[in-house]
């Protein structure tokens, strides 16, 4: 059930998710500012049954566009690449420290996302 209200709200915002497996899912995201403005990325995340209690994990990012400008901390490879059987998806460890502060919406996740962009 979270997971489908977290697809409800993504598909509200006009994203299409894919769902790999049961807490997993991933969207063509078009990054709006920072060193990777119009660059187009998969952007997935954990969501838990618990959504919108707790927030989903930090970013997994896979670059589609070339020239992509990755964070020099706190990234490393991701659980993606092994549940998609793909690689170059890597995990951004960037928690949502205000999440409970927040509507606890996917809006105000995107909003997070934004922030962490802005600091590439």
């Amino acid at each position: 059930m979270a997971k489908s209200n977290f697809i409800d709200q993504l598909n509200a915002l006009g994203f299409t998710a894919q769902e790999p497996d049961a807490t997993r899912l991933y969207f063509e995201y078009v990054v709006p500012v920072g060193k990777n403005i119009g660059k187009k990325i998969l952007l997935g995340f954990e969501v838990a049954g618990d959504f919108p209690m707790n927030c989903p994990t930090g970013p997994h990012i896979k670059s589609v566009d070339a020239g992509w400008n990755e964070h020099p901390q706190n990234i490393s490879d991701s659980p993606f690449n092994s549940v998609l059987g793909s690689s170059g998806w890597r995990y951004w460890s960037r928690p949502f420290k205000d999440w409970n502060r927040s509507e606890k919406t996917v809006k105000a996740y995107l909003a997070h996302i934004k922030n962490i962009m802005m600091t590439v």
